[in-house]
């Protein structure tokens, strides 16, 4: 094959570390933006902020440099007014990011008299340091678990051997709803590997730990829980009696709500099976929930929405995060011409500095852009609720602002407005729509409210069926099938019209 020397203009794509930066920046979140801010302050030190340079003056600068650079009382004037001429004045004001006012509202905590340390006469800064002290012993702690309750609760015990090592098997067997996942023969199986262990000593360890707390733990199903409940609750407790009798007999008919065949079956007075009926659901199904931890999800609001003369105006949340600059004492060191090691490294990350201010800004532009968007497109909803939602796809957005629709994904994914009706995710805004029997649409979020509010109204005896909200929407005008409500109200965890229905005899 004969190689010859071809020339070919075309177009290529490249992402510069610059465009990955950006886009990085653009899709995190405001706690997660936090972190990597102060990770850029840490890993450059031209990048600074404004906080900092507005309290701290050049010679006190110099000063934290070391000890060579310190400058006496006597000449310290000379030496800011000296490093004041070395500094060139910067009127960049790309250089400067400004998302928040918290610098505006710092206080010294100490000032030095005739070397004399005076603390604050406040006591907010002893509970600051106190508050703050919990909240990291909090966030350095870890949670208790289940399992390292009823060990907690085991080691209270004296115990033979075999049975600490049934019990140990016995709680291991517990998931965090509190219930066994082995029957007793699995765990008497597997115990008989180790060593010889009869069927009732199990038995007996189980019924020891069911008494630990939570109060019915270490049970077999929701009926064993609720008996184990019940029986911890005193002699003289209304309906206990009646409760126990439907708790290990009739518990199905509960579940079902089959209240006629419940009268028929007992044939008791409807006030005293409401009062059994009550204590039932007073008991708690999931014991080991008490003591399983949540993970608890901090939410901080990108934007705040409010209405000033009778527009919906955005906002950024300024407090989210801090300002940005250029640290200007380190550029001034920045020399010309000058080939050495220290230069260099000051003007690469001068470099960064800048580029990192200027995608900050840009998602910080983006954001806002996004966000009025949606807000023209969205008044209905901010002025009457869900109901008035109008249908909005991303394209829609991405359209309106020339922008490409994997854009406008990241910008509203994790981004949370407050509102005057609570906190949203920008995501929470954008839904399919439905055909109306006018011609028109509506939104699957307006007609999720319409359930939601067509439940809220419906009889307590008798609740509406899947069907029917499909007839009442039919007569709004929205033509959804019944399949399409029972997705729409499963989205809301609502239940089915039998589980609906009320217990009340």
């Amino acid at each position: 094959m004969k190689q010859v020397l071809e020339l070919k203009i075309g177009q290529k794509l490249a992402m510069t570390p610059q465009l990955q930066q950006a886009i990085r920046l653009l899709q995190l979140s405001v706690i997660d933006l936090r972190s990597e801010i102060q990770t850029a302050l840490d890993n450059n030190p031209l990048l600074d902020t404004q906080d900092q340079d507005e309290n701290l003056t050049e010679s006190e600068m110099l000063e934290s440099d070391g000890p060579d650079s310190y400058s006496s009382p006597e000449n310290e004037s000379d030496s800011q007014s000296a490093s004041k001429d070395e500094q060139p004045p910067s009127n960049d004001t790309n250089d400067v990011f400004e998302l928040g006012t918290a610098g505006d509202e710092l206080k010294e905590d100490y000032r030095w008299d005739d070397e004399t340390y005076i603390p604050r006469t406040s006591s907010s800064a002893s509970r600051d340091s106190d508050w703050s002290g919990m909240e990291l012993d909090s966030r350095n702690s870890s949670p208790t678990t289940l399992h390292d309750h009823l060990e907690w609760q085991l080691r209270m015990l004296s115990l033979s051997e075999n049975d600490q090592l049934i019990a140990e098997t016995i709680i291991e067997a517990i998931n965090e709803d509190g219930y066994l996942t082995l029957s007793l023969e699995d765990i008497t199986q597997s115990l008989n590997a180790e060593c010889k262990i009869e069927d009732d000593e199990v038995v007996a360890m189980l019924h020891q730990i069911q008494n630990f707390d939570p109060i019915g733990v270490a049970a077999i199903d929701v009926a064993d829980s609720l008996q184990i409940q019940l029986k911890q609750l005193p002699d003289d407790t209304p309906h206990l009696a009646t409760a126990k009798t439907i708790v290990e007999k009739h518990l199905d008919l509960v579940a079902h709500r089959d209240v006629a065949k419940l009268k028929r079956v007992l044939k008791g007075k409807p006030a005293a099976l409401s009062g059994a009926i009550s204590l039932i659901q007073s008991l708690n199904p999931r014991p080991g929930s008490i003591i399983t931890p949540s993970e608890t999800r901090y939410i901080i609001p990108d934007l705040t929405v409010k209405k000033i003369n009778n527009q919906w105006i955005a906002r950024l949340n300024e407090e989210a995060l801090p300002k940005l600059e250029v640290n200007r004492y380190y550029q001034s060191l920045i020399r010309r011409g000058d080939n050495s090691t220290d230069n260099r490294y000051l003007k690469e990350n001068l470099q960064e500095a800048r580029w990192y201010i200027k995608s900050l800004q840009n998602r910080h532009d983006t954001l806002m852009n996004v966000a009025n968007e949606i807000i023209k497109r969205q008044q209905a909803f901010f002025e009457e609720g869900d109901e008035a939602m109008k249908p909005m796809i991303l394209h829609d957005i991405a359209d309106a602002l020339e922008l490409h629709e994997s854009t406008i994904s990241r910008v509203t994914t994790n981004k949370y407005m407050q509102t005057p009706a609570g906190v949203f995710e920008l995501k929470y805004f954008f839904s399919s729509h439905v055909s109306t029997t006018d011609g028109g649409t509506c939104s699957a979020t307006a007609i999720r409210s319409q359930i939601k509010k067509l439940v809220s109204d419906e009889p307590v005896g008798k609740p509406i069926s899947d069907n029917r909200i499909a007839e009442l929407l039919s007569q709004q005008g929205i033509c959804v099938a019944r399949r399409t409500v029972a997705k729409y109200r499963e989205l809301m965890s609502i239940p089915p019209s039998n589980m609906r229905k009320s217990l009340t005899l």
